[in-house]
C-alpha cells in the first residue's frame, strides 16, 4: 500500500513539472515574438509616423503668402561722391588772424570761416576814401565853372574821369578790406581745414573744402546690352551693408552718350535724395537701376527658399503637412521671389525648419511670422 502511494505521488509530480516548463517557454517565446515584431516595425522604412500623434510632427515656423510689387533691376557698385562741393581759397594774400569754422561744422553760404589781419587793408581803404572825398570837392569846383562857361569841355571831362577813377579806387580798397574776410562760396559741412592761425597764405593757397551732402551721385559703368533700358528719370536706389534695412531713393541723372570699347560700358550717374545726411561721399553702396516693374503678384521670402541641384524649392503647410513645391520664378530680389504657379495667397510657407526636409512631412507650426514683404517693397 505504501509503495503504490509513492509511486502516485512521482506521476502527479511529473505531470506538474512538465505543465510549469511549457507555460514557461510559452512565456518566453511570447516575449520573443512581441520584440521581432517590434524590430521589424523600427526597420521598415515604409512606415510613417501617424500624423495625429503631435509628438512626432517637425516643429516649424511658418509665414502667409502675400502679394505686392516687385522689380528687375540691374545691380552695380560704387562709391557716393558729391556734386555740391567747393575748395575755398583767399582772395588776397595775408596773415591768418581768426579762425571760425572746423572740420564737421555746418556753414552757410557767404558765413565768414576766417579772417586776415586786416589794419594794412583798412589803411588802405582810409586813404582811397579820403582821395575819392577829395575829388568830389574838386570836380563840384569845376562844374561849377563849367556851367558859368569858364571851364572848357576837355577840362571839365578830364575832372569827371579823375573823379570816377578815384571813386573805383575806393571801392577796391572797400572790396580788399572785405576779402580779409574768408566766406563759404556754398552751404554745408566742412570737410576740411588745411591752414593755421598765424600762417602766411597766398591766394593759391587752399584754405577749406565744404560739402553739401543733401544730394550725394554713384557713377556707375552700365553694359552697352542694357544701353535701351536705361533713360534719364529713370527710377532706382542705392543700399548699405552699413544700413542693412534702409533704401535711398534715386533716379538716373545723367547718360554718357559715348561707349568705352575696352570695358564695353557706358557712364550712368544716379541722384540719390540724402535729406537725412545719413549718406557719405566715399562710401561702397549697391545701386539699383529699376528696369520693370510687376505689380500685385504671389511673393515667397527668400528664407523659405530651399536650393537643390539649382533648383527652388519651398515647403507649404497644407493640412498639418508640409508639401514640396518646385518654384518657378519670375522676378527676384534680395529678399523675395515672384512666383507664377502652385502658391496661392494666403497659404503658409516654413521659414524656419524645413533644412533637411522630405516631401509629404507630418509638422506642427510653433510659430506664425508676420510677412513685410508687401510693406518693403
Amino acid at each position: 500500500m505504501k509503495r503504490a502511494f509513492l509511486i502516485a505521488m512521482l506521476i502527479i509530480w511529473s505531470i506538474f513539472s512538465v505543465t510549469a516548463c511549457g507555460s514557461r517557454e510559452g512565456r518566453k517565446q511570447a516575449a520573443q515574438n512581441a520584440k521581432q515584431q517590434d524590430s521589424s516595425k523600427q526597420k521598415n522604412p515604409k512606415d510613417k509616423p501617424d500624423p495625429s500623434d503631435a509628438e512626432q510632427r517637425v516643429p516649424v515656423e511658418v509665414t502667409p503668402i502675400v502679394r505686392g510689387d516687385i522689380s528687375k533691376f540691374l545691380l552695380l557698385s560704387s562709391n557716393l561722391e558729391t556734386e555740391i562741393m567747393a575748395d575755398v581759397y583767399s582772395r588776397i594774400q595775408g596773415i591768418v588772424e581768426a579762425i571760425y569754422k572746423e572740420e564737421g561744422q555746418y556753414v552757410k553760404k557767404g558765413e565768414i570761416m576766417l579772417a586776415l589781419e586786416a589794419k594794412e587793408y583798412e589803411l588802405a581803404e582810409q586813404k582811397a576814401r579820403i582821395e575819392y572825398d577829395q575829388q568830389v570837392k574838386n570836380f563840384d569846383r569845376l562844374k561849377a565853372m563849367y556851367e558859368k562857361n569858364l571851364l572848357s569841355q576837355e577840362e571839365f571831362e578830364k575832372a569827371r574821369y579823375t573823379l570816377q577813377t578815384a571813386e573805383i579806387a575806393w571801392s577796391e580798397a572797400k572790396l580788399k578790406l572785405d576779402f580779409t574776410k574768408v566766406r563759404s562760396p556754398i552751404s554745408g559741412r566742412v570737410g576740411q581745414r588745411l591752414t593755421k592761425i598765424g600762417e602766411r597764405i597766398q591766394p593759391t593757397d587752399k584754405l577749406f573744402s565744404v560739402v553739401n551732402n543733401s544730394q550725394v551721385i554713384a557713377v556707375v559703368y552700365v553694359p552697352e546690352k542694357n544701353m535701351r533700358e536705361v533713360k534719364i528719370g529713370q527710377r532706382a536706389y542705392v543700399t548699405s551693408d552699413y544700413f542693412e534695412d534702409e533704401k535711398f531713393e534715386g533716379w538716373v541723372k545723367r547718360i554718357s552718350p559715348v561707349v568705352d570699347p575696352s570695358s564695353g560700358t557706358f557712364k550712368v550717374t544716379v541722384g540719390v535724395r540724402n535729406r537725412a545726411g545719413k549718406l557719405r561721399p566715399g562710401m561702397f553702396v549697391n545701386v539699383h537701376i529699376i528696369l520693370d516693374t510687376h505689380r500685385d503678384v504671389i511673393l515667397v521670402p527668400k528664407t523659405a527658399i530651399v536650393y537643390e541641384n539649382e533648383n527652388m524649392y519651398a515647403y507649404v503647410v497644407r493640412d498639418s503637412v508640409a508639401h514640396k513645391i518646385l518654384i518657378v520664378p519670375a522676378y527676384e530680389d534680395n529678399v523675395k521671389v515672384e512666383v507664377v504657379k502652385d502658391i496661392e495667397e494666403g497659404e503658409l510657407v516654413i521659414v524656419v525648419g524645413q533644412a533637411g526636409m522630405k516631401d509629404r512631412t507630418p509638422v506642427r507650426i510653433v510659430n506664425v511670422r508676420e510677412n513685410r514683404l508687401a510693406a518693403k517693397n
